[in-house]
């Protein structure tokens, strides 16, 4: 007999605890701080969900969860942002694509 298995445990975000609370440690969006849920999938349907230990940062960007340090709990105030793909400095905070190369900030 051959038997097919499709399945895994996943991260969810269960409630958000503060929205923009720090920045992500992957791509320098705005990360918030959030009550995090595992959940274990059978064939891709979720079939059990068990609470998180501890509060975690979650980018919606990147879709990562990391722990909250004392250090990105709250965002520095920036005047000026530096792209990533080119390193140019970005003088208006607003922009979310750098104006030098398009790439998104």
């Amino acid at each position: 007999m051959f038997f097919f298995f499709a399945g895994g445990v996943q991260q969810q975000v269960k409630k958000v605890l503060k929205s923009g609370a720090g920045r992500c440690i992957n791509c320098g969006s705005a990360a918030d701080l959030v009550e995090n849920e595992k959940v274990l999938k059978l064939f891709f349907v979720p079939v059990w969900r068990w609470p998180g230990k501890e509060p975690l940062m979650h980018c919606d960007n990147c879709n990562i969860f990391f722990f909250p340090t004392k250090f990105n709990l709250h965002p520095p105030v920036l005047d000026k942002i530096r792209c990533n793909f080119c390193s140019r400095e970005v003088n208006n905070t607003d922009y979310r694509f750098c104006p030098f190369c398009g790439s998104g900030l």
